[in-house]
C-alpha cells in the first residue's frame, strides 16, 4: 500500500501548518498565564485577545460574546446547560439527530427535571420548523438544533427556527461545529442566541472551542473556579491552543468560499461515481442543503464496518454510519431517524474531503469502493445483514 487518501475531516482535520507556527512561540517563549499582571502574563494574554477577535470578528460578534471551552462536547454542555439552569426547571426541544454532547446533556437535565421534546425529522434528515412552533410550551426555556448533521451532512432551517423562537421568546442553542468554518453563519441573522464551535474541525489543533453567547443572555457557568473568561467558564486558558484557533479561523475567512465551490464538484463525483458503478446505493441526506463536502451512501446488504476495514487496507479511511453496542452492530440514532430501512442503514458510509482532496483522490475511492463492495458481496452468506 502506498496511496493514502483521507476522507474524513468531519471527524478531525490535519493542523494547517501555518496554525503550527503561530502556536509554537507559546509552548516555550510566551508561557506565562494570561491571568498573571507580569509581562509573561500580558503577553499570553494579549494571544488569548487577539484570537477572540478574529473569531468574534469572523462571526460578526463582539469579543466579549466569545467564550473558549475545550472544545464543541464542552461548548455543548455549557451552551444547553446554561440556559436551563439559569431559571426555574422547564421544557428543552431538540432534535432526534443532535450529536451526543447535545443528547445526552438533554438526558442529563431531563434526570434532573426537566422535560425534553426530541422533534423528528424527514427523510432527508430535515428539521421542519412548525415542529418546532408547535412544540413550544409556556415554559420552554430553549430550543436547540444542530446546524449541520455531521453524518450526512443536512443542513437545517436555522433562520426559521431562529425567527420562531424570537417570536415566542425562547432562547436557541445551535450546535455548530460541523459548519463553523465550512460555510456562512451569522449568529445575529439567524436568530442564534448560543453556539458552539470548534477548532479541529478547520485545520486547528484539537483541545479548543468557543462559545458564542449573544450578549444580554442569562446563562449560568457549570464549572466553577476562577474569574477566567468573565467567570463563564473557570480554568486557565489554553494559550497555544487558542492562538492556532485564532489563526486557523484567520484561514478561513479568506478560503472558506473557495473550498466550498471546489468540494461541491468533487463531493458529487463521488458520489455519482460510486452509484454509477456499484449496485443498490442510496444517498442519505439531502441532495442540495448537504455541507459541501459530505456525502453519505448505504450499500444495500453490506455492513459498513467491512467496508471501512476494506478500505482502510487500501489506504482509504472513511467512517462509518453504525457501532458496535453491547456486542451489537447497529445503525447509528441518525440513520434510524430517518427511517432507512436496516439492510440500508446497515451499510452507511461517510465521506467527508477536505483541502487536500483531488479528482484524482476521489476516483482512486471510486475504483476502490467497487473493488471492496463487490468482494464483500460475493462472500456475504445468504440472510446476513
Amino acid at each position: 500500500m502506498s496511496r493514502r487518501v483521507y476522507l474524513d475531516h468531519n471527524a478531525s482535520t490535519p493542523v494547517h501548518p501555518d496554525v503550527v507556527a503561530a502556536m509554537l512561540p507559546y509552548f516555550t517563549e510566551r508561557f506565562g498565564n494570561p491571568s498573571s499582571v507580569h509581562a509573561f502574563g500580558r503577553e499570553a494574554r494579549d494571544a488569548v485577545d487577539g484570537a477572540r477577535e478574529r473569531i468574534a470578528g469572523f462571526l460578526g460578534a463582539t469579543p466579549e460574546e466569545i467564550v473558549f471551552t475545550s472544545g464543541g462536547t464542552e461548548s455543548d454542555n455549557l451552551g444547553i446547560k446554561g440556559l436551563a439552569l439559569a431559571g426555574p426547571r422547564g421544557h428543552l426541544i431538540t432534535t432526534q439527530i443532535e450529536h451526543h454532547a447535545v443528547l445526552r446533556t438533554c438526558q442529563a437535565l431531563e434526570a434532573d427535571g426537566f422535560a425534553v421534546t426530541y422533534l423528528p425529522v424527514d427523510q432527508n434528515g430535515l428539521v421542519d420548523p412548525d415542529d418546532v412552533k408547535r412544540a413550544i410550551r409556556p415554559d420552554t426555556v430553549a430550543i436547540s438544533v444542530m446546524h449541520a448533521n455531521s453524518e450526512i451532512g443536512t443542513v437545517q432551517p436555522i433562520a426559521a427556527i431562529g425567527a420562531i423562537a424570537r417570536e415566542r421568546g425562547v432562547a436557541v442553542h445551535v450546535d455548530a461545529v460541523q459548519t463553523f468554518g465550512k460555510i456562512p453563519v451569522d449568529p445575529d441573522e439567524a436568530g442564534i442566541d448560543v453556539m458552539s464551535v470548534s477548532s479541529h474541525k478547520i485545520y486547528g489543533p484539537k483541545g479548543v472551542g468557543a462559545l458564542y453567547i449573544r450578549r444580554g443572555m442569562r446563562m449560568v457557568a457549570i464549572q466553577h473556579g476562577g474569574e477566567h473568561e468573565r467567570r463563564r467558564r473557570a480554568g486557565t486558558e489554553n494559550v497555544p491552543a487558542i492562538v492556532g484557533f485564532g489563526r486557523a479561523v484567520e484561514i478561513r475567512a479568506r478560503t472558506m468560499q473557495v473550498e466550498a465551490e471546489r468540494l461541491r464538484p468533487l463531493r458529487d463525483r463521488l458520489g455519482d461515481g460510486v452509484r454509477a458503478r456499484v449496485d443498490d446505493v442510496r444517498l442519505s441526506g439531502h441532495a442540495v442543503e448537504r455541507l459541501p463536502g459530505t456525502v453519505n451512501l448505504a450499500f444495500r446488504q453490506v455492513e459498513s464496518e467491512s467496508i471501512v476495514l476494506g478500505l482502510d487496507l487500501k489506504g482509504v479511511a472513511v467512517s462509518a454510519g453504525s457501532a458496535c453496542m453491547s456486542g451489537h452492530v447497529e445503525p447509528s440514532h441518525v440513520l434510524t431517524a430517518l427511517g432507512l430501512p436496516r439492510p440500508w442503514a446497515m451499510g452507511a458510509v461517510r465521506f467527508s474531503l477536505g483541502s487536500a482532496t483531488t479528482a484524482e483522490d476521489v476516483d482512486f475511492v471510486i475504483e476502490c469502493i467497487d473493488s471492496v463492495v463487490g468482494k464483500l458481496r460475493r462472500v456475504r452468506p445468504t440472510g446476513t445483514v
